[in-house]
C-alpha cells in the first residue's frame, strides 16, 4: 500500500473511532453534543477544557462517562477557598522503615489520574489555582525538588458558575491560556429535559460500551500529525489571531475600540490542532479554512480581554469574535509577511 493509501485507511480509522467514542458518550449525557465534541477534540489533541455552566448539567457524568469509553482514570477535585496546593499535588510525609529509621516519603495527590474534574475551579485561591499550571501544560509534576511525569494521556475539565461570583477569584491569564477551549454549556431543550427526568424517575440503566484506551488514544494522536497544513491554512489562522490583538494592522475597528490584550501563540496552535481533528472526522486528510473556522469562538473568547469600554459596553466576547472572524479573508494580501 502507497503512503497515500495508509493515510487514507487510517483517516477512515480515526473517524470511525472518534464517532464510536462520541455515539457511546451521546449514551450518558442527553443533548449537548457540541460540548461532547469539543471535549473528545481537546483530549485527543492533548488540551484541556474550559465549562462555564450553572451546576446540575451533567458536567461530572460527562467525565465518568469518558473514563468509561475510554477506559481512563478518574478523578474529582472540589476547589474551595481553603483548598491547598498540597491537597491537589500531594505532599511529602514522615514514615518509618523496618529498622526503624525515618524516611520522607512523597504521598501523591489527586492530580495523578488520567481524566481530572476541576470543579468550581475559580473558588479556589490564585496559590491554589497555581498548582495546575505545570500539569496543564507539561504533563509533570514538580514537589520538592523532584518531578514526576504523569501517566498519558492527561486531561483537566475544569468548570465555573457564570452566575454565582460571591466567594470566587478569577483565573489569572496565564491558566486560561493553558485551556485550549472555552465552551459555554446551554440549558437543556424541553425535550432533552424530559429525556434526563424520565431516566432519573425511571432509573433505566445506561449500558456503555469501551471504545478504546490509553494506547489506543496515544496511537490516534500520532495519526493527527499526519495531517497536512498547508501554508496558508497556517497562515489563516496566525491572521486570525492577529486580528484580536489591537495593536495589529490586521484587526477591526471594535477589536481596537474594545479590547485591551489579545490572544496568545497558543491560540495559533489550538486552531490548527483542533482543525486536524475536525479534518480528519470529515474524512479528510488535509487541513480546510472550515477547520479552522470551526473551533475559532472556542479557542479565543477566554484569550480576548476587554479593555474598561468592552466591559462598560457588555460586549460579549464570543460574538466580538464572530464578527472579527468574518473580517478576516481567507486569502493573505500580497503584503503579507508569509508571501515575501
Amino acid at each position: 500500500m502507497t503512503d497515500q493509501g495508509i493515510l487514507q485507511a487510517e483517516t477512515a480509522r480515526f473517524r470511525q473511532d472518534l464517532d464510536a467514542a462520541r455515539k457511546e458518550i451521546g449514551k450518558v449525557i442527553v443533548g449537548q453534543e457540541s460540548v461532547i465534541e469539543a471535549v473528545l477534540t481537546a483530549l485527543f489533541c492533548g488540551g484541556n477544557v474550559l465549562l462555564e455552566c450553572v451546576p446540575g448539567l451533567g458536567k461530572t457524568e460527562l467525565v465518568k462517562g469518558l473514563s468509561r469509553v475510554l477506559d481512563l482514570e478518574f478523578r474529582r477535585i472540589q476547589f474551595t477557598p481553603d483548598l491547598m496546593p498540597a491537597d491537589i499535588i500531594g505532599t511529602n510525609i514522615m514514615n518509618t522503615d523496618a529498622t526503624g529509621k525515618y524516611a520522607f516519603e512523597f504521598r501523591r495527590g489527586p492530580i495523578f489520574t488520567q481524566l481530572l474534574l476541576a470543579d468550581e475551579i475559580n473558588r479556589a485561591t490564585p496559590k491554589t489555582q497555581s498548582a495546575l499550571l505545570e500539569t496543564m501544560q507539561e504533563g509533570s509534576v514538580t514537589a520538592a525538588g523532584t518531578t514526576y511525569k504523569l501517566k498519558q494521556p492527561f486531561f483537566v475539565m475544569a468548570t465555573q458558575n457564570p452566575i454565582e461570583q460571591e466567594g470566587t477569584y478569577p483565573l489569572p491569564e496565564a491558566q486560561l491560556d493553558r485551556f485550549m477551549f472555552k465552551v459555554e454549556v446551554r440549558t437543556p431543550t424541553r425535550d432533552e429535559l424530559n429525556e434526563v427526568v424520565s431516566r432519573t424517575i425511571l432509573k433505566r440503566p445506561i449500558e456503555i460500551a469501551k471504545v478504546m484506551d490509553s494506547e489506543k488514544i496515544m496511537e490516534l494522536r500520532g495519526i493527527l500529525d499526519k495531517v497536512v497544513v498547508a501554508d496558508p491554512m497556517r497562515d489563516y489562522a496566525v491572521r486570525i489571531v492577529l486580528a484580536t490583538h489591537p495593536t495589529s494592522e490586521l484587526a477591526p475597528e471594535k477589536v481596537k475600540k474594545f479590547v485591551r490584550w489579545g490572544a496568545s501563540p497558543r491560540a495559533a496552535q489550538a486552531l490548527i490542532r483542533a482543525g486536524r481533528v475536525r479534518a480528519l472526522s470529515q474524512g479528510r486528510a488535509h487541513l480546510a479554512f472550515e477547520d479552522i473556522r470551526y473551533f475559532c469562538v472556542a479557542v479565543l473568547q477566554h484569550r480576548v480581554l476587554l479593555n474598561y469600554d468592552g466591559q462598560a459596553e457588555n460586549i460579549v466576547t464570543g460574538d466580538l469574535v464572530l464578527e472579527m472572524l468574518n473580517q478576516v479573508p481567507e486569502q493573505a494580501l500580497a503584503s503579507s509577511p508569509a508571501k515575501r
